[in-house]
């Protein structure tokens, strides 16, 4: 933390003031919101899950510290395997649903609409589409509802990319799911990515925006028919958290 601080406060000069220091779990009292990245980095060849056993105990201890010190604060989770470890929070704080969730399926939906930017030659801000679900390799791509300034991908591609989207939506979904993998193996760790999606989210939440957003949170049945685990669904993000969680009409498919 120390060696973080400092590297960040050099670059200082070229952005505006602010005051960046390692801290105590004391300094986070009265904190808005709680960022938890700490964790074991995943390894060439290692999955998600792999982490689990050892992230855990790291988060324990981090969520005591919250409870004691800032029980009123937005927790958000990015340390990976990010649903097991939100839900695993969000029981160990016994903090409201709402107030407790990850960084999901965040920056997979942004790699989808990426890929479907590339492959159809649109700003990636014109392209509507998420991934659902866990945030590793039974995510799930919601191409149902994806679409291009209001036209269906399917539709899309046909009329403008002249050919059968079929294997091109394989060739999409493979990369989604493999692309953290890949850059692991290329640089060693996935930074850039993730901080902007995290950015993103906390963005939402300060500026209370009502961003609809795939984020992870531990699920009551109301969704799918599913409890007892942590997902991820577009929701609503605001200042007190994730306001609302929409539910999608998936085709049979996208179901299973």
């Amino acid at each position: 933390a120390l060696g973080e601080a400092a590297d960040m406060n050099h670059g200082l000069s070229f952005i505006k003031q602010m005051n960046i220091r390692a801290g105590e779990y004391e300094d986070l009292k009265d904190s808005d919101v709680v960022v938890i990245t700490a964790g074991i980095n995943r390894k060439p060849g290692q999955t998600r899950l792999d982490l689990a056993k050892i992230n855990i105990s790291i988060v324990k201890d981090i969520t005591d510290n919250i409870v004691k010190y800032a029980p009123n604060a937005i927790v958000l989770v990015v340390s990976n395997p990010v649903d097991i470890l939100t839900y695993a929070v969000q029981k160990f704080s016994g903090f409201p649903k709402n107030q407790v969730f990850g960084s999901g399926t965040a920056l997979d939906t942004g790699r989808f609409r990426y890929l479907i930017s590339e492959c159809c030659k649109v700003d990636v801000t014109n392209v509507h589409s998420y991934i659902i679900g866990e945030h590793g390799d039974s995510e799930v791509p919601v191409w149902s509802t994806a679409n291009i300034a209001g036209k269906k991908f399917k539709d899309f591609y046909k009329m403008y990319c002249n050919g059968d989207c079929t294997c091109k939506m394989q060739e999409i979904e493979n990369e989604v799911k493999t692309a953290g993998a890949k850059i692991i193996e290329l640089k060693k760790v996935t930074n850039f990515g993730i901080a902007l999606s995290v950015r993103r989210i906390l963005k939402a939440i300060y500026g209370n925006e009502n961003s609809i957003i795939p984020v992870s949170s531990v699920m009551d049945g109301s969704e799918y028919g599913i409890s007892g685990v942590a997902l991820s669904l577009p929701s609503v993000i605001n200042s007190n958290g994730i306001d609302r969680i929409f539910h999608i009409d998936l085709d049979e498919t996208e179901m299973q």
